[in-house]
């Protein structure tokens, strides 16, 4: 497994619990405000989960662009200077 699938799979996870779904669930380019629901504090729920299980921080300016998973691991691949 490449760690860039390794971060995926870490970040979907994260996702899923905050949302109450199982990973297998969330897909990776699936909008979690259309279709999983989420509203604005579960965003700020995964950033701050994020940030703590990565030890990084994001600006909430940036929780405009973390609507799907592919999304999120761009913005946290970012912060957090993944290489993968």
């Amino acid at each position: 497994m490449s760690e860039r699938d390794k971060h995926l799979e870490q970040l979907r996870e994260i996702v899923a619990e905050v949302l109450e779904m199982e990973p297998e669930e969330v897909a990776d380019t699936a909008d979690f405000v259309e279709e999983y629901e989420a509203d604005s504090l579960r965003a700020i729920e995964i950033l701050a989960r994020i940030e703590k299980t990565y030890k990084v921080e994001i600006p909430q300016a940036e929780l405009n662009e973390m609507r799907s998973l592919k999304a999120v691991h761009e913005v946290v691949a970012r912060y957090a200077g993944w290489q993968d």
